[in-house]
Order: C-alpha cells, then sequence, then structure tokens
C-alpha cells in the first residue's frame, strides 16, 4: 500500500480529502522529524542573540534603584538635557513629515531620469557615520561654509545653536520617515485613487480622503521611527551643534558628558531614553495592531 493511501475497511469508501488529510499528516511528522536538527540550531543562534541584545539592556536597568535614577534625573542640567531633546525631535520629526512627505510621493509615483540616483540620496543618511553628516553640515552651513558664508553676510549663524541641533536630527531621521511612507505608497492598490476620480475628486482630495488613511499605518511606522532616532542622534548633533547646557545639549550629549564624571547620572539618563525608545516602539505596535483591526 502507498503512503498517501488510507487503510480500508471493506465495504468502506474514503474521499479524496480524507486522502490528503492522511497525507499531509503523515508529511508534517516525517517533516518535523526531519528538519528538528535544523531548528535546534536556528532556535540556538536565535536565543543567543536574544541574550546579545537583552541582557545590556537589563543590566542597564538594574545597576541603579529607581530612586537614584529619580534623583539624578531632578539635577537641573539633566531637565535641561530633556526638555531640549523633546523640543528637537518633536521639531525634526514634523519637518521630516512637512518635507518627506512629498518626496516619497514622487519617488513612489513619478518616473523620471536620475530617480534611483535620488533614491540613494535619500537613503544614504542611515548609512553614513553621524560624524560624517555633522562634518558634512558644518562644511555647508558653517560661517565659511558654502552656503554658510552668505547667510554671515545676512547676520545668520546657524552651527552651534538650537536650530543647528534641528537641523542634524532632520538630516540623519527624515530617511526613516520618506523610505516608510514610499513603501505604503507602492503597496497601495491605485484602483481606490481611480475610483475617487471617476467620482470626480480632486488630486488633492484624493490624496488627503483617500490615500493618506490607506497608507496611515506607514506613516505612523515612520513618524516613530523618525523620532526616535532623532531623539539618540549624538555625533551629528556634538559635531554641527556642539555641546551648550540649555542650547545644544541633548540628551545623548548628557549622556556622553555625565559618563566621563558621573557614572551614575549617564546611566540615569540612559535608562529615560531607553525607557522613551521602548515606549516609541510599544506604541507603533499597538498602533499598527489595532488599525488592523478597524481595516
Amino acid at each position: 500500500m502507498k503512503e498517501t493511501e488510507l487503510e480500508q475497511r471493506p465495504g468502506e469508501v474514503h474521499t479524496s480529502s480524507q486522502v490528503r488529510i492522511a497525507t499531509f499528516r503523515q508529511f508534517s511528522w516525517r517533516s518535523w522529524f526531519a528538519l528538528w536538527p535544523t531548528r535546534i540550531v536556528a532556535g540556538g543562534l536565535a536565543g543567543l542573540f536574544f541574550l546579545f541584545l537583552g541582557i545590556p539592556l537589563v543590566a542597564l536597568l538594574l545597576r541603579e534603584a529607581p530612586g537614584a535614577v529619580w534623583a539624578s534625573l531632578l539635577e537641573p542640567d539633566v531637565g535641561q538635557a530633556l526638555q531640549l531633546s523633546v523640543v528637537t525631535t518633536t521639531l525634526s520629526t514634523l519637518l521630516a513629515v512637512v518635507f518627506g512627505l512629498p518626496v516619497a510621493y514622487v519617488l513612489a509615483r513619478l518616473s523620471f531620469p536620475g530617480r534611483g540616483v535620488l533614491e540613494t540620496l535619500v537613503t544614504m543618511p542611515t548609512v553614513l557615520p553621524p560624524v560624517v553628516a555633522g562634518v558634512a553640515l558644518l562644511l555647508t552651513f558653517g560661517r565659511t561654509g558654502l552656503l554658510g558664508h552668505y547667510l554671515d553676510l545676512l547676520g545668520i549663524s546657524l552651527p552651534f545653536t538650537t536650530v543647528a541641533v534641528v537641523m542634524a536630527q532632520v538630516f540623519v531621521s527624515a530617511p526613516f520617515f520618506v523610505n516608510s511612507a514610499k513603501a505604503g505608497l507602492e503597496q497601495l492598490d491605485r484602483r481606490y485613487e481611480q475610483a475617487a476620480y471617476t467620482l470626480r475628486a480632486s488630486p488633492f482630495y484624493a490624496f488627503r480622503r483617500v490615500v493618506l488613511p490607506l497608507i496611515r499605518p506607514a506613516l505612523l511606522s515612520g513618524i516613530g521611527l523618525a523620532w526616535a532616532r532623532a531623539l539618540g542622534e549624538f555625533g551629528a548633533t556634538i559635531t554641527f551643534a556642539g555641546n551648550f547646557p540649555g542650547t545644544t545639549q541633548t540628551m545623548p550629549i548628557a549622556v556622553y558628558i555625565a559618563s566621563e564624571i558621573d557614572l551614575d547620572k549617564a546611566i540615569a539618563i540612559s535608562v529615560v531614553l531607553l525607557s522613551a525608545s521602548f515606549a516609541i516602539l510599544l506604541a507603533l505596535r499597538l498602533g499598527q495592531r489595532q488599525l488592523t483591526i478597524e481595516n
């Protein structure tokens, strides 16, 4: 008897679906026993990687008591750094959305010579070392820079100011939003827009009332990633904006400075950054799940 056949009793006839179910069960058990060495190896490697990521984070959380962390956060310089980080990351994320959404639309919907070059240009800051980004901004907008020279003639100085902090954060975080929004636009079925056009909707109305709601998960994901990346920005900020408490000293810079003189304070600020990043990722996951349920 073949493996795909069922054991029949006299006078009993099996349907093809029963045969397929029996075959699937036999194949599943045999596949499981055949693949268990691979699964053990894959599970072991995955477990080691999870431990590699998780143990340092747990060590950071357990290093100081909550009371000591809270006491460090009450210090004036830490409060200034926290306030500055919240304000600058919010502004940089808003700018990334305002300028990044049109960029994502152009790259996703229009076909023109050089689009691949522009896509590469948009993605470059995600792989470029942050310090290099800071040097590039300084050479462009510094007092003797490519554009900064003309700004200086007008009495405008950007480096080592709060504006420089926002510019550095936009430079490194905006590509995360652009790529996420672009992916959402590319995956969207164009028939929804065409249906709106048949109802005499204008392109702007169709984009605002049809496209944006449908790509909302991608937009929210891009906003969260851009905000988190801006919050953790260090290299470009300290190179282009410097370290001036209350003006350019963000939370990552405060961690770096505190680690040299007060480790407890550095740990406290690190815990705050870790908690903020975790909260952002958790909110994104819950928001995407809620949107999936609603749709």
